[in-house]
Order: structure tokens, then C-alpha cells, then sequence
């Protein structure tokens, strides 16, 4: 399996994807594709003293900033580092390509160099979260911040495909958000898209509020960019801000302190459910190749398991399930 891992996504880049290449050949024996400047990748992994055969390095001497523009950036700068390792997906040389650089220039890079699956307005990007007694899928969270309902409609099939195929789940429970259970909640898009959902073939389940979405009765939460942004965003701010409260109040005597020490096991695992950084990143679904996007900030950790993720869309075969999919439904119309 080949992953092309961006080099100079990260805020602190090269230093976590150098660090992260070398982790994932320690866990799955494969070389890591780096693509960035030879020259700066070659002289980390000397500074690392690191086996430079664990991985291959890609010469890309342009890096795409989150300060560029990025349609303009990603057609201006055509050997940057998301392009030349897309092109690199594109060819056949690649299965994956994970970045954690600049969200709308990979959106706009893959839009150019890889183009849209046929049949899909718009691609979506879709991430995991911690619920209850699972995870759940949101889609989409920031790709598209103004959406009509058949890009919802669209987003339902291939998040049902990836859920069904990269975490195995047969026949996944879809959800729409919104503020009330009942169908005719919602603002204009989600009461338009209320009844496209119904007639799709999807296992839709009709709107869900945040409380149902945490209790895990929905396995795919489907919404407009805007609105599953500030979702993803408020859910991992909360969790942060309770995590440190309790952190808090454990240290502010010393009795809570001996509970806080014998409740540690249970707190450390919590906090590992709530971390963003576990969940690696989050693929860009409607394009044709298997593009994954992480937070900017993300560290070595994070990148390993954005490639953990990648290496399982890889191994379900998504792609190839979501453009049939989107097949067989143009072929109902």
C-alpha cells in the first residue's frame, strides 16, 4: 500500500510528517511517500539519524500556505506539494494522499488534478467523532459552507458508502441535523432535503438533534459545511473545557488529589476518546482518489493515525464503492 503523506502540510512542518513517515514504517513495514523540498526533508531525517530507505522522498520545491487563496494558489503554484502528490494518486503511483495543510487548497488542488467523481455536485468532507458506545460520522464539516439538498442528498449516499465500507457497518443509520425531530423542523435546506433523504434508499432515520447524535442512535450525520463545522468545532471546545475543569478541581485539595490519582486510569482513557488527534483526518468524498485532509495543527500522532485512516479506505476499496454507488444512481434516474 502506498500513502503520500504532504510534507509541508503542518502548522510546524517538515518536523511531525518526517516523525510520523518513520513511525508508520515502524508499524506497517511500508514506505511512507514524503512529498516536499529534498533538500529540507533530507537534512531532517540526518538531523533524526533516521534510515532514509524507510521512505521515499518526492521533490516538490512549492508549498501551498494557509494564508494563499486557494483556487488561485493551487493553479498559480503548480508544483506544490498537495499537486505534485496528488498527481502522484492521479498516475496510479499511490493509493492515498493525506495533508494537513490549507483545507480549501486541497479542496481546489484535487478538484484540478483529480477532478469529481461523475455525478457529484460537490465532494464532502466527512470525519469521525466520539459517541456513545462508538463513533459517528459528520458530512460534511467545512468543504461546502453553502449547500442545496441534493449536494445533501449526495453527501448521504457516500457517507452510508464509507461508513459501510471502511468501518464495516452494513445498512448505516443516516441522520439529518437539525433542531427538532419532527419532519417539518428545520430550516429551508433541511426541510427541502427531508424528503430526498426519504425517498434516496439510504437507512435514513429523519432529523437528529445533538443530544441523539451523542446517545449514538445515528451512525452519519448528514449537513451543510457551515453548520458541521461549527458542530465539530463547539464538541471539541466542550470537550477541552470540561477536561481541564475537572483537571482543575482534582488539584485544588489534596483529598481531591487521592481521588483524582485513583480515578487516573479512567480519566486518561477518556480523555484519549475526546483527543482530535486520534481520529487522524478526514477524507475529501466526491473526488476521484482518495484524499485525506487533518487539522493543521496536527502533530506526529495525529498524522499517524490520519494514515491509519487512509490505509482503511484503501483496504474497504471506498472509493471504487462510492463510484459505483454514484452509478447506479444516476442509472435510477
Amino acid at each position: 500500500m502506498r500513502i503520500v503523506l504532504d510534507a509541508m502540510g503542518s502548522d510546524t512542518h517538515p518536523g511531525p510528517e518526517v516523525h510520523a513517515a518513520l513511525e508508520a514504517y515502524q508499524l506497517w513495514g511500508e514506505p511512507i511517500i514524503l512529498v516536499g523540498p529534498e533538500s529540507e526533508l533530507g537534512a531532517q531525517f540526518t538531523e533524526l539519524g533516521g534510515d532514509t530507505s524507510t521512505v521515499e522522498i518526492v521533490h516538490a520545491p512549492e508549498v501551498l500556505k494557509m494564508t494563499d487563496k486557494p483556487a488561485k494558489t493551487a493553479r498559480g503554484k503548480a508544483e506544490n506539494s498537495m499537486a505534485v502528490g496528488m498527481d502522484l494518486l492521479k498516475d496510479g503511483k499511490a493509493d492515498a494522499f493525506v495533508t494537513a495543510g490549507n483545507t480549501g487548497g486541497a479542496m481546489a488542488t484535487a478538484l484540478f488534478r483529480l477532478g469529481r467523481i461523475h455525478g457529484i455536485k460537490r465532494p464532502g468532507l466527512a470525519v469521525a467523532f466520539p459517541v456513545q458506545d462508538g463513533y459517528s460520522v459528520m458530512l460534511d464539516i467545512g468543504a461546502n459552507t453553502d449547500c442545496r439538498p441534493e449536494y445533501l442528498l449526495q453527501f448521504a449516499l457516500m457517507g452510508s458508502v464509507y461508513v459501510s465500507q471502511a468501518f464495516d457497518k452494513k445498512s448505516p443509520r443516516i441522520g439529518l441535523l437539525s433542531n427538532g425531530e419532527e419532519p417539518g423542523k428545520g430550516n429551508i435546506l433541511v426541510k427541502e432535503t427531508y424528503p430526498l433523504l426519504e425517498a434516496s434508499g439510504v437507512n435514513f432515520i429523519g432529523n437528529v438533534e445533538p443530544k441523539e447524535i451523542f446517545a449514538g442512535k445515528v451512525d452519519v450525520v448528514i449537513a451543510d459545511g457551515f453548520d458541521g463545522n461549527v458542530f465539530i468545532k463547539t464538541s471539541e471546545a466542550v470537550s477541552k473545557f470540561l477536561i481541564d475543569i475537572i483537571r482543575d478541581q482534582i488539584r485544588s485539595s489534596a483529598i481531591s488529589s487521592i481521588g483524582g490519582l485513583l480515578a487516573k486510569p479512567a480519566f486518561t482513557h477518556v480523555r484519549k476518546l475526546l483527543d482530535p488527534s486520534e481520529y487522524g483526518a478526514a477524507p475529501l468524498l466526491g473526488v476521484n482518489g482518495l484524499v485525506f485532509i487533518g487539522h493543521g495543527r496536527s502533530d506526529t500522532k495525529a498524522l499517524v493515525n490520519a494514515i491509519r485512516v487512509a490505509r482503511q479506505a484503501v483496504e474497504g476499496d471506498v472509493l471504487e464503492a462510492v463510484q459505483s454507488a454514484i452509478r447506479e444512481r444516476l442509472a435510477e434516474k
